[in-house]
């Protein structure tokens, strides 16, 4: 097994190395920050041309897991596009593929900031949902238990390369990592994340598999200068 499987409320998560949760009670795989459209918002406000591929390598990478899980509902946890102007950029064949993806399946888009309004492409959309207990919203608040995105939380250790996109978890809160080909990432110590947390909290390393540290690990290395972290 390549996940890391672990019980957060009412319910048992598979932080999968993919960097998607999957919840086999209730069949339902959610993803974090895909940001489609990425290139073309980049393009539109700079003018900086970047090989539009994001899309195809994102949506081919959801497809994967989607095909290995089969599961029932897809939740996209927000900013699933890097604007709302990016849906209309999406290609034929993205639309197609999204298309195919949501067939048979419970679909939703979650709101985020990048993506605040309704899209033109199948699904619901929803500020918010809960499943059990546990709500499902883009940007973590004071409601919990909760699942969130937003920080596209990386943290590295030594021996195991460059920083990797995780997962941050405690009994409260759960932050996924971005699961767009081109999205950045903010490091768990910075005090964006890290305030979130207790010190128990755990962080799981993607990859070729989820690879859990615990967070108070990562407050030590940092106190003693080391690079990750």
């Amino acid at each position: 097994m390549t996940a890391h499987v672990f019980t957060f409320a009412d319910l048992t998560f598979h932080a999968e190395a993919t960097g998607a949760l999957w919840i086999p009670d209730h069949r339902t795989l959610v993803v974090s920050d895909l940001h489609l459209g990425k290139s073309d918002r980049i393009a539109r406000r700079t003018g900086t041309l970047i090989p539009p591929y994001e899309n195809l390598e994102t949506l081919n990478r959801l497809e994967a897991e989607i095909n290995r899980l089969d599961p029932q509902q897809i939740v996209c946890l927000g900013d699933s596009f890097d604007d709302l102007l990016g849906v209309d950029a999406l290609d034929e064949a993205n639309q197609t593929t999204l298309l195919r993806l949501q067939a048979g399946r419970t679909w939703v888009w979650i709101e985020g900031n990048h993506d605040p309004g309704p899209v033109d492409l199948g699904g619901s959309h929803l500020s918010e949902m809960t499943i059990g207990t546990v709500a499902f919203r883009h940007i973590a608040s004071d409601a919990v238990p909760e699942v969130s995105g937003h920080y596209h939380p990386k943290h590295g250790v030594p021996g195991m390369g460059r920083l990797r996109p995780c997962f941050v978890y405690d009994t409260q809160r759960l932050i996924l990592p971005a699961f767009g080909a081109y999205t950045g990432g903010l490091k768990v110590s910075d005090a964006a994340i890290r305030q979130l947390f207790s010190k128990q909290a755990i962080t799981v390393l993607t990859g070729s598999r989820a690879v859990p540290v615990p967070l108070g690990l990562v407050r030590r290395q940092q106190g003693r200068g080391g690079r990750f972290g």
